[in-house]
């Protein structure tokens, strides 16, 4: 019975993935101007997720220069208490 079950499952496979015999010009074309839209479709996404990069960076040197202001001020605060 499960064998029987393999090979109804693997004909199944067989019947939707067999390619095509044959491959005329136009269906090449198609192919051809369907993988171009695909790269594009790719470029742009790379291209938005190096501009959203970019903006990651400039936030992280803003939070430094921040961060580094306020160990400053804990800093001297600090001192200053000590001071007296």
């Amino acid at each position: 019975m499960h064998l029987l079950l393999q090979l109804k499952r693997y004909g199944m496979l067989m019947t939707v993935t067999m390619p095509r015999e044959k491959w005329t010009d136009e269906r090449l074309d198609d192919l051809r101007d369907e993988m171009h839209r695909g790269f594009a479709d790719v470029k742009a996404v790379i291209a938005e997720t190096k501009a959203e990069i970019a903006d990651l960076k400039v936030e992280v040197r803003e939070l430094r220069r921040e961060m580094l202001a306020g160990f400053f001020v804990i800093v001297a605060a600090i001192i200053g208490s000590n001071a007296l």
